[in-house]
């Protein structure tokens, strides 16, 4: 009997994504594309008496940092595709190049699609397969975006992924467990489930994408699906090709008292408030920009703020700023220039003045000055009535398009709404408030059906 590799999926529920551990039997670890902060992996293989001995990488991330650096650091073999031309210590593989695991053997899979040099690692007993680690190209229930290098090759490189699964993971046995590392979540993901594993077999039977006829249906079909994301991960790719900063320790977030928070501000930090919005509506610094820390902080961030502008944060003394710290440092936003001591009742104090934005209840909402800033995937699947739809992400350059008047800003349950809002009144937008919840709380609260 082939043996079943003990494989620990740690989750990274605001990006969408899932890393690997998998015990080799013989003492060692591996990690299957590990997120920057390893912390998590180091705890787990602890935990099971296990060191990481290597690390893989299935392509060049556009969504977060990778951790392999780190590891390598604490010295852990790392490898990687050999197309992506990492220019940090690793072992490029190519396709059908394999390594020895103790009595495992791995297999690189070229598997160019979400990425042009993707590989996808097969995970064998002998000549037994026993895992498939797919990276970003076959996922639970669709496939991986093709749309995050350039424009002109999106359409190619979707040509390139149907090839890839068709002809290379499809092939595989019905009954091999597949372990993506985008799901449900994921910006680099099509719109899937929440389960995070599957089987060969499984999505031959039931992923509608792979239900397409032929390579140019299955071209259609993912190119119409596929949403806006995160401008930071224009710039990723490179951040991982060339080699992040090996921290070992990630730094502390510093305290800084009102007049070095003005004099950071006067050079050009942002002045991120991460309190929960109903302490931001009710307070809060003129001008600054509300991202509530919640899982979905760091991508909002990326979306939001130039890479290369240092942060001042506004935080709560019960919040966690390790977390925070860690987020930032996940998606590459590495000039964390500290946090405002005492927060917004120092800088009241200080004879500063402090701007508030109303909450409105969802029965209170007037229809028709309404601003829905979700996804369009979800502004389409249901919506209040009449409301005006306008992405979050778009908001900044699309200012001009909000109605004017005193309108009310709602998305799921409030904290993208605030995020916008706060936009907006950074622009001297001084007429507009946020529903707290969203449009299933409306609908509750008003007996009215959402419009689709």
């Amino acid at each position: 009997m082939p043996l079943k590799p003990t494989v620990v999926a740690l989750v990274d529920e605001g990006l969408g994504n899932s890393s690997y551990l998998v015990d080799l039997g013989d003492g060692r670890a591996l990690a299957v594309d590990p997120p920057r902060d390893p912390s998590r992996h180091l705890a787990a293989a602890e935990r099971q008496g296990l060191t990481i001995s290597h690390a893989a990488e299935t392509h060049l991330h556009a969504d977060f940092v990778t951790g392999s650096p780190e590891l390598a650091a604490r010295g852990a073999t790392v490898v990687a595709p050999a197309a992506g031309r990492i220019e940090w210590p690793h072992r490029g593989l190519a396709d059908g190049d394999e390594i020895e695991l103790g009595g495992l053997r791995m297999r690189a899979l070229g598997t160019p699609g979400h990425t042009p040099e993707h590989l996808a690692y097969l995970l064998c007993d002998g000549d037994e397969p026993v895992a498939l680690f797919s990276g970003g190209s076959l996922l639970v229930g669709s496939v991986a975006r093709t749309d995050l290098i350039a424009p002109e090759r999106t359409e190619p490189l979707a040509r390139a992924l149907r090839r890839s699964i068709v002809e290379r993971i499809l092939t595989l046995p019905d009954d091999l467990v597949v372990y993506p590392t985008h799901g449900a979540g994921s910006f680099c993901s099509m719109p899937a489930g929440g389960e995070r594993t599957t089987t060969i077999g499984r999505e031959r039977a039931t992923n509608p994408l792979l239900a397409a006829p032929d390579e140019d249906s299955f071209v259609a079909r993912l190119l119409a699906g596929l949403g806006t994301y995160p401008t930071y991960f224009s710039e990723l790719r490179e951040v991982n090709r060339t080699g992040p900063r090996v921290y070992g320790t990630f730094p502390r977030l510093p305290a800084l008292d009102v007049v070095a928070a003005r004099r950071v501000l006067d050079e050009g930090a942002a002045l991120i408030d991460v309190r929960p919005i109903a302490r931001f509506a009710a307070g809060h610094v003129p001008r600054s920009l509300s991202i509530a820390l919640r899982p979905q902080f760091a991508p909002w961030l990326g979306w939001l703020i130039p890479r290369e502008r240092p942060l001042l944060f506004v935080i709560d003394g019960d919040q966690d700023r390790t977390e925070l710290v860690r987020q930032c440092l996940t998606i590459g936003y590495e000039h964390v220039a500290g946090e405002l001591a005492g927060g917004v009742d120092a800088w009241a104090a200080a004879g500063h003045p402090v701007s508030v934005i109303p909450l409105v209840e969802p029965r209170g909402l007037d229809r028709d000055r309404a601003l829905d800033v979700r996804q369009a995937s979800e502004y389409v699947a249901g919506h209040v009535p009449d409301a005006v739809h306008l992405e979050l992400g778009s908001l900044t350059a699309g200012l001009d398009a909000v109605p004017a008047g005193p309108i009310t800003v709602m998305c799921g349950h409030g904290e993208r709404a605030m995020t916008a809002a706060s936009l907006m009144a950074a622009a001297d937008r001084h007429d507009v408030s946020v529903m707290a919840g969203g449009p299933d709380d409306w609908a509750r609260a008003s007996g009215a059906r959402l419009a689709s």
